[in-house]
């Protein structure tokens, strides 16, 4: 009976590293396709991931041994994919471990104009899923941004208002964000971003003035969840702006 383990120590190292993936993708990427909510896969990853990777690792570096000791080529290479693959799993604490990541700022809701920041007219509190307000929380924000964020500013452009309203629309959907609520006679729009790993929401706002012969844009961007966005919406506000300026 030990001597038929032994045999296919491999496959089933692989077998277990599979279903162990399998698990560590929903983890990651079950919101997405509507199993839960992002925080209940955000932690689950936090519980788990880690184990997970360290088991399938494990499980696949004894199988990978057992086949090189016995001459074993088949069995030896199942053993080795087995522990790439738990490795894998492994990889956000590895990287954690290597370079640790620097501690967030307290805070959610980003805006290239804290005097006077860009207000959410459709969007409100009773969004799903939101833990969060809309509702600017002033001055103390504003100053944890100016010294975590100092350089989110308005994005101003020579392209008059109506045109630079329909390149921000433009980038926003290139960005992939579900737009809410546009009014083009206005020039501003209302969409929800998600990010690509656990799928969390955050509401973004875009107001398109005129200034001089050309104009400005402003935006915001504000978590549903979490005391601090781990610096996500200021990124998402600096990479509209680049895509914007391309």
């Amino acid at each position: 009976m030990l001597e038929r383990k032994m045999k296919h120590a491999g496959k089933i190292a692989l077998t277990v590293a599979i279903v162990g993936a399998v698990c560590a993708a929903l983890m990651l990427f079950g919101a997405r396709l509507g199993l839960w909510e992002p925080t209940t896969g955000f932690g689950l990853s936090r519980n788990y991931l880690n184990p997970l990777g360290a088991m399938i690792s494990g499980a696949g570096l004894i199988a990978m041994i057992v086949h090189i000791i016995r001459k074993e080529k088949g069995g030896a290479i199942c053993g080795g994919v087995a522990t790439l693959l738990g490795v894998v799993c492994l990889v956000p604490m590895i990287t954690s471990t290597i370079n640790p990541p620097v501690r967030s700022a307290p805070i959610n809701d980003i805006t290239t104009d804290t005097a006077n920041p860009p207000a959410f007219l459709v969007l409100d509190d009773t969004r799903e899923g939101a833990r969060t307000s809309l509702e600017y929380a002033g001055a103390k924000v504003a100053e944890i941004q100016a010294a975590a964020h100092p350089d989110i500013a308005p994005l101003e452009t020579d392209l008059a208002a109506d045109a630079a309203y329909a390149r921000a629309l433009e980038v926003a959907q290139d960005m992939g964000w579900e737009i809410i609520a546009s009014d083009a006679e206005n020039h501003r729009f209302e969409a929800t971003a998600r990010t690509s790993v656990f799928y969390f929401a955050d509401d973004v706002v875009v107001v398109v003035a005129e200034l001089g012969s050309g104009s400005r844009v402003d935006m915001r961007s504000v978590s549903r969840v979490g005391r601090s966005d781990r610096g996500a919406n200021a990124a998402r506000i600096r990479d509209f702006q680049q895509q914007f300026e391309k």
